[in-house]
């Protein structure tokens, strides 16, 4: 059996931006980030403090943001935000204890 060489595509400038973006988007959706050190944080069943208490961080954790949404503003260690983290399903925790290295958006919004 004969094997051809067949030469590879060559990437548009509009190819490369794309897959840049993908991967800057997958990088971000696996991306660890330490919590507030000295902080055992509550995580929510929602974006608010009036959302019942599922568990709680232990000192020193690191969480993956899944996606994030509006919700209650909180001050906390890393700022005053709305933005609320979510860090697997129905778990949620004020970005205001995440060190994200941002105060916008790090995550897609959640739906």
């Amino acid at each position: 059996m004969a094997i051809e060489n067949v030469p590879a595509a060559e990437d548009t400038a509009e190819d490369t931006a794309e897959d840049a973006a993908v991967a800057e988007g997958l990088a971000a959706a696996t991306a660890s980030y330490p919590v507030a050190p000295g902080y055992n944080v509550n995580v929510r069943s929602g974006p608010g403090t009036q959302y019942r208490v599922v568990r709680r961080l232990p000192l020193g954790a690191r969480v993956t943001v899944n996606c994030q949404k509006p919700g209650q503003w909180v001050a906390g260690p890393y700022g005053t935000t709305n933005i609320w983290d979510s860090i697997g399903v129905g778990e949620y925790i004020s970005d205001s204890y995440v060190r994200t290295g941002s105060d916008g958006y790090v995550a897609p919004r959640c739906d």
